[in-house]
């Protein structure tokens, strides 16, 4: 009769389990350079955490962090349903524009009316550069991997075009669009911003993110269409097989994925930026998506902790420099943590007494068969 486990084997058995020691494993690796280059471990981390625990530093990890919740979402959705979607940073861009062609050309329109809009143009455009590339898969068979990345720097280079262009580029000397309408931001009041200590760009953007995180997690496990998508990812034959249109389902998962790191897009510029620069580089969201979906083992719920943890990162290590630590650190850290996600099945062999006694025996008639 097998036995029950307990919480506790349960939890060491978690793939949640690998990325808490991959998370502790980053900052360990973090603490060895700071040793080498004489900076005081306490120092450094006590600034990275003494940044985001008051009220306004929390509300700048939310700030940040609603981008990369979003676009996180949007590469989990993916990854569940078999596609590796390396194209989320162009949607973003092509989503990011479309909102800001949409919040300077139509400038007049209400708040409750222009936002909405501004969240379907995203999405729109986001998606529609989800559904190219799909159909360059479908149709050509051609990878996806490699079109997205060509996809990245034409979404990239539209981006600029159009940011120069009449009636869209400002007024000034400054090499960026006009500002978006008020009407199209999502920014909380200044009254409530300066009652609650909050920072300047707090935004209700995170109720968004936190909505798409639920409708991602219904979508996947309580419908349909999440059931066929999940089988298309784990065996596209048997899917096939089983009447599955297998094509059909990969391009619905690059437009849902698309249309989510669109709207990651329009998050990012109506409640922070305001407005697009000309890019001289790629700004690394759709690649920071990657980032947040694997440390959130793809699950809706784990993504927006792990969109917490980053933006966490990201607003903390921008202060590091005040205790005269290089914030390239952060980008150690995260890259370490990165690599041992991806090396993550050595910790659940190592842990798990089951698993290093069946790699035994995989060993043992190989030797045996030698001896023989």
């Amino acid at each position: 009769m097998k036995k029950n486990k307990t919480i506790w084997e349960a939890l060491l058995q978690s793939r949640f389990t690998d990325i808490f020691i991959s998370i502790v494993l980053g900052f360990i690796v973090g603490a060895v350079f700071l040793v080498i280059m004489n900076i005081p471990i306490g120092k450094a981390y006590g600034k990275l955490f003494s940044s985001i625990t008051s009220l306004k530093g929390f509300s700048y990890v939310v700030v940040y962090a609603v981008p990369y919740i979003v676009v996180g979402l949007s590469v989990a959705f993916s990854f569940r349903t078999g596609v590796f979607n390396i194209g989320a940073e162009g949607q973003f861009v092509v989503g990011s524009m479309a909102a800001a062609c949409t919040g300077i050309l139509l400038p007049n329109i209400p708040k409750p009316v222009l936002i909405p809009l501004c969240f379907l143009a995203a999405m729109a455009a986001g998606a529609v550069w989800g559904i190219i590339v799909g159909i360059l898969k479908t149709k050509r068979g051609i990878n996806e991997v490699l079109s997205m990345i060509m996809f990245n720097w034409v979404a990239f280079y539209l981006s600029n075009f159009i940011a120069g262009r009449p009636g869209i580029k400002n007024d000034g000397s400054a090499e960026a669009t006009k500002n978006i309408s008020e009407n199209a931001r999502t920014l909380l009041s200044a009254d409530f911003i300066k009652e609650h200590g909050l920072c300047n760009t707090a935004n209700w953007g995170i109720l968004v993110a936190i909505a798409m995180m639920v409708i991602v997690w219904f979508v996947i496990e309580k419908t349909t269409l999440g059931y066929q998508l999940k089988a298309v990812g784990f065996n596209k034959y048997a899917a096939e097989y089983a009447g599955i249109n297998v094509n059909g389902n990969i391009l619905t998962a690059l437009a849902i994925s698309g249309a989510l790191s669109g709207l990651g897009g329009a998050l990012q510029l109506m409640g922070m930026g305001g407005r697009i620069s000309i890019f001289s580089s790629q700004e690394g969201f759709g690649f920071a998506g990657i980032v947040v979906a694997l440390i959130g083992c793809s699950n809706p719920f784990g993504v927006l902790i792990a969109g917490l943890f980053y933006g966490a990162l990201t607003y903390g290590g921008s202060k590091l420099n005040l205790v005269g630590t290089p914030t390239q650190l952060i980008s150690v850290i995260i890259g370490t943590i990165v690599f041992f996600i991806s090396i993550s099945v050595i910790f659940s062999t190592l842990r798990n007494p089951v698993n290093r006694k069946n790699a035994s025996n995989l060993r043992t008639p190989t030797s045996q068969t030698r001896k023989e």
